[in-house]
């Protein structure tokens, strides 16, 4: 019946804890992916990430989400029925070192690949392209430990600079040549699909 249901939930004590646990999801993967990192700088002399973005779905997104899918407002529903509450976006310099990082994140013994979706290899109709990985990991709190779910996003900067681009252009707004512009933006997505991976050659021929 709240105007602002969105502010009532986030003061909700069990939704300030879940996200408390989000939170610290976050750091754990946060800290392998910055291990891997230094280490692979340290024996190739180069960084296969180049930037990390972390992120909580806010409140009023989890209730739209939930509401979408037909779900109860609860702590349950947040922790089964929503996958993406915590979500982690990986940026690396090639095509390759997705695939690299993905791999030797997923390789460690106390992570399990819930799910994954290569859009790079199958990109969606309207060119975009990005590595997506459902993980789940263990946090250990004072009195137990608790896996928790994140999603990774893994893109290279080329394919990050189209999505943001995609997005401000078209979110939300009532275009009236549509097709036209999706058409267009196909189109530069599938450039920037193949100067990534010429860069990609070009780095090869060099090392």
């Amino acid at each position: 019946s709240s105007e602002h249901p969105e502010v009532i939930l986030a003061n909700v004590p069990q939704f300030k804890e879940l996200m408390m646990q989000y939170e610290c999801a976050i750091m754990e993967v946060n800290t392998k992916l910055h291990v891997l990192n230094n280490e692979f700088s340290h024996m190739y002399q180069r960084n296969p990430i180049e930037n990390i973005e972390t992120r909580i779905k806010t409140p009023a997104s989890i209730l739209e989400k939930l509401s979408r899918r037909n779900l109860p407002i609860c702590v349950e529903s947040l922790e089964n029925g929503l996958t993406d509450i915590a979500g982690i976006r990986v940026i690396c310099p090639f095509p390759d070192d997705i695939y690299n990082v993905a791999d030797l994140l997923t390789s460690q013994d106390d992570v399990t690949v819930i799910a994954r979706k290569d859009y790079i290899k199958n990109p969606k109709p309207n060119g975009y392209r990005s590595l997506h990985l459902i993980i789940e990991i263990p946090i250990f709190l004072a009195s137990r430990k608790k896996n928790m779910k994140v999603e990774v996003q893994f893109r290279t900067i080329a394919m990050d600079f189209w999505a943001s681009l995609d997005h401000k252009l078209r979110y939300k707004q009532d275009l009236k040549n549509s097709e036209e512009i999706a058409a267009e933006l196909k189109e530069c997505a599938d450039i920037i699909a193949g100067v990534d991976l010429k860069m990609q050659n070009i780095r090869k021929k060099i090392q």
